[in-house]
């Protein structure tokens, strides 16, 4: 038995050592190696030219290893030999790889040519020391009228898209590509992580039409692969996007859909390597897990990474671990709600739930923070008089009662939004509105109290100029 831990110092790792395979557990496989043992995280390859290729996950024993497979493992058997490369899993990071989609080994996956010229970088790195990190004040304009109101983004912060099945996580994403790739002066990254294939080939395809491909990177890890290609690669591409953070001195724009499905692989991979299961059935690493992944989404002196992660809400229960985990690691929460999406308020963000600690006066100046404040107050005014209004009618409402109402029905319709991305779906031109624009139209609604234009002149429209009358 190992009675001591073993250090990289008294078991070296050699490129070429061979071990033999000694027992399968479907993607998890214990490998002999009868003299140097490779290191936890090493690559190793087996099956006929290294098809298969595995992770070191721990030592389970005198000269054994136990390898999580990142491939089907279809063809392997006991006794067969498998070589360590020497190395960890790595990324490839330069100039080529704007504009490609890579999987989680840097291998395009969008039938072009293979890359040249770049350099290759472990994929598990430490995230910037304190001393190196800066914290920026700054707001990251979208273009979206209720994120930069009501939870405005922090350049060089992580920001979250809550909500469950099919309220919109991924088509805001999308429109997040849209509206800032064009005007962003850096580099967009978009991360798939057990996502759907279809999903992929369609972003693919839209951002190639807008023109914006050439300064974007897509790596995927999809729905149909290993839980170990979906536990690793929001690591590679954060590799990337640390190299043209502190290499090239870029801001880099860091898209994750959906961090929900990192913690789920990390589940996966966790009950495949034997490990009890903790609250809910989630892995017991799964805190340390997440800080591993985003500590790495940093602004440092020499650039910052802007990171924007959809978060699929598990039967929209926002006390799940998985979301509570996340929550804990953002500067802001834009949380969808079901029964918003349900009323045809697009895109369907819940203004009393989502918040951003970039709403505060010092940060986005006293005007913003009245007017956010304004709004957010006379929506909730008016869900405290919905049972009023279902029991006994709006004419039963004082007159300040029901100016509060018009004036809520109104907001909630002026901040949806038509997006370029659905322009195909709807019929109708997306818009892409200035934060200025947003206050001004939000300060005059807030303003009135008689509004000579129906409720319905203010719904998917862009800023409040096109409100006839």
């Amino acid at each position: 038995m190992i009675t001591e831990p073993l250090s990289d110092a008294k078991v070296p790792t050699i490129a070429g050592a061979l071990g033999e395979i000694v027992a399968i557990h479907g993607a998890v496989i214990d490998v002999r190696f009868p003299g140097t043992l490779p290191r936890i995280r090493d690559l190793l390859r087996a099956g006929p030219g290294g098809r298969v290729r595995m992770e070191v996950e721990s030592v389970v024993g005198p000269q054994i290893i136990r390898g999580l497979a990142l491939a089907p493992v279809q063809g392997l058997g006991l006794g067969m030999p498998v070589e360590a490369t020497g190395g960890p899993i790595t990324a490839p990071v330069g100039e080529a790889v704007l504009g490609r989609m890579l999987n989680v080994f840097g291998e395009p996956v969008d039938g072009g040519a293979a890359l040249e010229n770049v350099a290759w970088r472990p994929i598990h790195q430490p995230p910037p020391r304190l001393a190196d990190r800066v914290v920026r004040s700054e707001v990251f304009e979208t273009g979206i009228k209720a994120i930069d109101l009501l939870c405005p983004i922090e350049r060089g912060g992580k920001a979250g898209l809550f909500g469950g099945a099919g309220v919109g996580k991924t088509v805001l994403i999308t429109e997040l590509i849209h509206n800032t790739v064009s005007h962003h002066r850096g580099v967009s990254l978009f991360c798939g992580i057990g996502e759907r294939s279809r999903e992929a080939e369609e972003l693919y395809r839209e951002m190639r039409t807008a023109g914006v491909l050439d300064k974007t990177v897509l790596l995927f890890g999809q729905m149909n692969e290993p839980p170990g290609v979906r536990f690793l690669v929001g690591a590679a591409a954060l590799t990337i996007a640390e190299y043209f953070r502190d290499e090239k001195r870029q801001d880099v724009l860091l898209l994750i859909d959906n961090i929900f499905r990192f913690v789920q692989a990390g589940s996966e991979v966790s009950g495949l390597l034997g490990r009890m299961p903790s609250r809910v059935g989630y892995q017991p690493t799964l805190g340390t897990e997440l800080a591993e992944l985003e500590e790495r989404i940093a602004s440092t002196r020499r650039g910052a990474i802007t990171s924007i992660q959809a978060v699929y809400v598990p039967a929209d229960d926002f006390t799940d671990p998985a979301a509570t985990h996340v929550f804990s690691h953002l500067s802001a929460s834009v949380v969808l709600s079901r029964k918003r999406a349900s009323e045809g308020l697009y895109p369907a963000i819940d203004p009393i739930k989502s918040t951003s600690v970039m709403l505060n006066p010092g940060a986005v100046g006293r005007r913003h923070y009245d007017i956010a404040q304004a709004v957010r107050r006379t929506l909730a005014e008016y869900e405290d008089l919905k049972d009023i209004i279902a029991m006994l009618g709006l004419e039963e409402l004082s007159s300040s009662d029901r100016a509060t109402v018009a004036r809520a029905r109104r907001l909630e319709r002026f901040l949806t939004q038509p997006f370029f991305s659905t322009e195909a779906f709807i019929g109708t031109q997306g818009r892409l509105v200035s934060l200025a624009e947003t206050l001004e139209g939000c300060e005059q609604i807030l303003s009135q109290t008689d509004f000579p234009a129906p409720e319905q002149a203010y719904y998917m429209i862009g800023p409040i100029s096109e409100v006839p009358g």
